[in-house]
């Protein structure tokens, strides 16, 4: 009899099988519905395929296509090697490399002498649901390195020969078959191609890309699509990658006079006077916020001396990074090295150590609109998303360790009133914990992490910790956002560092007397001005709350006799601080509506000579039908109302 193992089911539940059972075997005897509903196991919390032999007593949970986060990876992954086959299949005399999982889908990278287009694409999906059709059984084995580069070798895959000498000695070779098709892959895989939805999946787009990344190497072509667990979650992905390309912020950029890059300066924004106002409203709200909170702003140099960069521990782990500048400074025996700085806190370490700092200066919060530079590769640069010129709203606290919980709580609470502010209600945050590789005491570490966990739990905010992602010099919470359409974007962070104080000797005096080292937190809430600007482009497709956009009012005759009545008007809304322009040109009113309906200007005032008579104003209001007549004096008071940015509206009440 063939010894027996226990397996735990997650509702506790023990059964006994024999040593090599397999998950297929266990969801059987649970229910025929289960194993017919079944598309992977986890193993001791490991995916795993369901054909994998269980040798020892473990935990086992069976995967379905309701496990979101699971199916997703699996479907995706088998659909790559569906992919990869269908071409192979319709042209035998291209080469496959590698085909990863990628959010919200996956590529594959092959070598081909003709190029693919996207014609092409109807005939691989033709081809890749008659596969899912055929419900052809994915099984693996272990091959010996040997054995693997022989069968790479003779199939004519010198891509797959090089990823097999790729993988380390000892490290087990899988090998994976979609039917008679194979793979070089780690897994883990469907149980058929059948259980990839046919309905699911869409190629979307074809690219070049070098062999693992290298220019030196081939050009591959690449093929991206999409795929998912049912046809509406693919239709719903579509419709929001359609609503994404309304609201993409270079194009909203262009109809609305925003801002361009341009070649002689890659990665470096010019600001268009209607950018500008909208970034300069943003900016003087969080100048008010800091404010408010207690920061004192400060401005530190854009150029600084490779000496700071080095103590800082930049120089040695940033450097590829950074914008160098040499300079021959006159008398000096060799050329000086400094680089424009990439992030501000080795210089307000500067700042913090002029004078001595006691215990009663703490906390300290010093905060800085500051612009750095990082060289960012031209093909990851995009729009605002990605620059190279950009501004931080960044801060730094300087606290003792027992000031860290009630540092961290304030910093949420303004965190969370901003971002309500700027339209987002809710966000999620990350608790990323103590890595391998890290500096300070596990005593220390002990503090800092639990102060930032109990900040969190105090507020009752909800959050996922992640263990062993902080940073290399302390704990750190990420916060992301959820735009309009669903979208994930990351923002927000608070790192506690006890790194950086003691490289560049920052200290204070204790109560007792003696030295003591502050933690130095770092904290921003936008992240940069840019990128979160491009953000709140497409959250709002645009159509910004008065108080943001940058063109608020725009006052347009339909008879050149109301030109000096618009005139008027113009001059008492910029009186009240509201960004007002007349367009008094010699064109019918609806075009003037459409033009300006179109560069997003939320009210537009329409004056004829009844308005002019009665004194009276003609109010129209983006994206609505119709207009609203209101004397002048009552519009005037509405409007300045409301374009009160939401921290002076709620002093104002």
């Amino acid at each position: 009899m063939s010894a027996q193992i226990a397996i735990t089911l997650p509702d506790g539940a023990v059964r006994k099988y024999a040593t090599g059972t397999t998950g297929a075997k266990v969801a059987a005897d649970i229910s025929k519905s289960l194993a017919k509903k079944a598309i992977a196991c986890k193993i001791d919390g490991k995916l795993s395929d369901l054909s994998v032999p269980i040798e020892a007593d473990a935990a086992l949970a069976i995967v379905t296509m309701k496990d979101e986060a699971e199916a997703l990876e699996l479907v995706r992954h088998d659909a790559a090697h569906i992919m990869a086959r269908a071409v192979q299949e319709i042209w035998p005399d291209t080469k496959v490399t590698i085909g990863p999982v990628i959010e919200n889908g996956f590529y594959y990278d092959f070598d081909r002498a003709e190029p693919f287009t996207e014609e092409d694409f109807e005939k691989i999906e033709a081809r890749m649901r008659e596969i899912i059709a055929a419900k052809d059984p994915v099984r693996t084995e272990l091959w010996s390195r040997d054995d693997a580069v022989a069968h790479y070798e003779k199939t004519g895959e010198p891509y797959k020969v090089e990823l097999v000498g790729m993988i380390p000695e000892g490290e087990s070779i899988r090998m994976y078959w979609h039917g008679d098709w194979q793979d070089l892959c780690r897994g883990p895989h469907l149980a058929h191609t059948g259980q990839v939805p046919p309905d699911a999946f869409k190629l979307m787009s074809v690219a070049g890309a070098y062999w693992r990344g290298d220019s030196s190497k081939p050009m591959l072509q690449r093929i991206y699509a999409t795929a998912w667990r049912s046809k509406d979650e693919l239709k719903a992905h579509l419709t929001m990658l359609e609503e994404a390309a309304k609201r993409d912020h270079r194009k909203l950029a262009r109809e609305m006079e925003l801002f361009h890059i341009q070649e002689e300066a890659p990665g470096m924004v010019f600001w268009h006077p209607n950018g500008w106002a909208l970034y300069r409203a943003l900016e003087d709200y969080m100048r008010r916020q800091l404010g408010q909170a207690g920061y004192q702003e400060i401005k530190t140099p854009q150029v600084v001396d490779r000496i700071l960069w080095e103590r800082s521990g930049h120089w040695d782990k940033y450097r590829e990074n950074m914008f160098i500048t040499e300079i021959d400074e006159e008398h000096a025996n060799e050329k000086r090295v400094n680089a424009l700085k990439p992030m501000n806190c080795p210089c307000h370490v500067q700042i913090y150590n002029r004078g001595l700092k006691s215990y009663r200066d703490l906390p300290l919060r010093l905060a800085e609109f500051g612009s750095c530079h990082r060289y960012e590769s031209s093909g990851s640069m995009h729009g605002l998303m990605r620059v190279r010129g950009f501004t931080q709203d960044d801060a730094h606290i300087f606290c003792t360790e027992d000031q860290i919980e009630s540092e961290t709580a304030a910093f949420i609470a303004l965190l969370s009133k901003i971002y309500r502010d700027l339209g987002f209600d809710s966000f999620d945050i990350k608790l990323s914990t103590r890595p391998e590789v890290r500096v300070g005491s596990d005593a220390v570490w002990d503090k800092a992490e639990a102060a930032l966990e109990k900040a969190i739990q105090k507020l009752g905010l909800p959050y996922e910790v992640d263990p062993g992602e902080g940073a290399f010099y302390g704990p750190k919470l990420d916060f992301k956002l959820t735009d309009a359409i669903g979208r994930e974007w990351q923002c927000g962070t608070l790192q506690a560092d006890f790194n950086l104080p003691e490289r560049l000797d920052a200290e204070y005096v204790g109560e007792d007397g003696g030295k003591h080292r502050p933690v130095m937190m770092h904290r921003a809430i936008l992240g940069s001005f840019e990128r979160f600007l491009g953000i709140l482009i497409e959250n709002y497709a645009g159509r910004f709350p008065l108080w943001l956009a940058p063109r608020q009012v725009v006052v347009a005759t339909i008879v050149s006799d109301a030109d000096a009545y618009a005139g008027e008007i113009v001059e008492m809304l910029r009186a009240k601080g509201i960004r007002a322009e007349i367009d008094a040109r010699n064109e019918k009113i609806n075009y003037k509506v459409r033009e300006h309906s179109d560069g997003k200007v939320p009210v537009i005032i329409a004056l004829g000579r009844k308005e002019v008579e009665e004194r009276t104003v003609s109010v129209r209001r983006l994206g609505e039908q119709g207009q609203k007549v209101m004397a002048l004096e009552e519009a005037l008071e509405a409007l300045t109302a409301e374009a009160l940015a939401p921290d002076l509206a709620r002093a104002a009440e």
